[in-house]
């Protein structure tokens, strides 16, 4: 198939974090914990046995509102990259709800509630938005097997999860973002079926379908749960030529600060990193406040290791607005040329 041209989106896109460091949003999910929502709120008018408490996905289509003042929120914050409520919006995630059937109606609202508020925002003042749809990893892994006993066992294959993820994509598509983020990969494999599936949506639309996509870290030493490291992570997807590629969720900007400078050194591609508001409290919380993030990843910034940043778990507008001020003014990083050469992964990478 041969080469599409780009859209107006990804033009637009690469010019910007070309020319000034990006603001990404924050999360939903501690956002809509403080709306303190009972399982009514989440179940709307869905008749159903199954308990809806904590589906943040359905929230799409049963409380649009509370997820278009949420993306309002961020982007007043001076987000300019504002992703989809559908981070378990899957076929995998959702059957722990029973809400398989309405996983293309979550994406496609989501995608809708999401760019409204965005060209909203715009036209109050003036600045480019961009809507990106958010892929979570799901809660079954391809790379390790969930029984000790049987390592070879897997819940899932790869042409399963790929259609999974097809499933969303087009929906997502449908409803109306620019961007596919597939964010906080845990599992390399799990992220190559869904590169594949928005490669497939984009034969399938004779349209170029941009990704961004995101590693998750689950040790200080800097390695997702399927082992590999953050170089290797990059060698593996570096074929997808994504819009963005970083890290994000895992650990605070502290924590995170090494393996940002590992992949700032190793990547053609833009880094967007969104780390946590700190490391979890002792009741599961995060007391980072604003500033401090913001003067954390101002140091970022200062070492040239970011093309765009944002927040994760426990930040909130008012960290996304101190991190666009952190940041107004200061020039991207500026992706390193690297020779052509031979490069693998497993573990680890491997350069000829």
């Amino acid at each position: 198939m041969p080469d599409l041209p780009p859209s107006e989106a990804e033009r637009a896109f690469k010019a910007a974090i070309a020319d000034h460091i990006l603001v990404k949003d924050g999360p939903f999910g501690t956002a809509i914990q403080a709306y303190g929502l009972g399982e009514a709120d989440y179940r709307g008018q869905l008749a159903t046995n199954h308990d809806q408490k904590g589906n943040n996905d359905l929230l799409n289509l049963t409380r649009p509102d509370i997820v278009h003042d949420i993306a309002s929120a961020y982007a007043r914050a001076g987000a300019e990259i504002l992703a989809t409520n559908s981070f378990n919006a899957n076929r995998i995630s959702q059957a722990d709800y029973g809400m398989e059937a309405l996983v293309p109606d979550m994406n496609r609202a989501a995608a809708r509630i999401v760019r409204q508020a965005a060209d909203e925002a715009s036209r109050a003042d003036g600045r480019r938005r961009f809507v990106v749809g958010a892929l979570g990893p799901t809660n079954k892994t391809l790379s390790l097997s969930p029984r000790v006993e049987d390592p070879g066992y897997r819940e899932v294959d790869f042409d399963g999860v790929r259609d999974v993820y097809r499933e969303q994509i087009d929906a997502l598509l449908e409803g109306g973002v620019d961007f596919i983020l597939i964010e906080t990969v845990f599992d390399t494999l799990n992220a190559k079926a869904a590169a594949f599936a928005a490669m497939e949506a984009e034969e399938a639309r004779g349209a170029r379908v941009p990704l961004m996509l995101s590693m998750t870290l689950t040790d200080l030493a800097g390695r997702n749960l399927s082992g590999q490291t953050v170089e290797a992570f990059w060698v593996s997807i570096a074929h997808t030529r994504p819009l963005t590629v970083g890290l994000n969720c895992s650990f605070g900007a502290t924590e995170l600060r090494p393996h940002v400078q590992t992949l700032a050194q190793l990547a053609e591609a833009p880094i967007l990193v969104y780390p946590n508001a700190g490391l979890p409290n002792a009741f599961g919380g995060y007391d980072e406040k604003p500033e401090t993030t913001a003067s954390l990843i101002n140091e970022w910034v200062k070492a040239g290791l970011v093309n765009a940043v944002g927040g994760c778990c426990g930040t909130t507008p008012a960290h996304i607005a101190a991190l666009a001020e952190a940041v107004r003014g200061k020039p991207p990083r500026r992706p390193p040329e690297r020779p052509a050469e031979l490069q693998l992964s497993g573990l680890e990478a491997f350069r000829a």
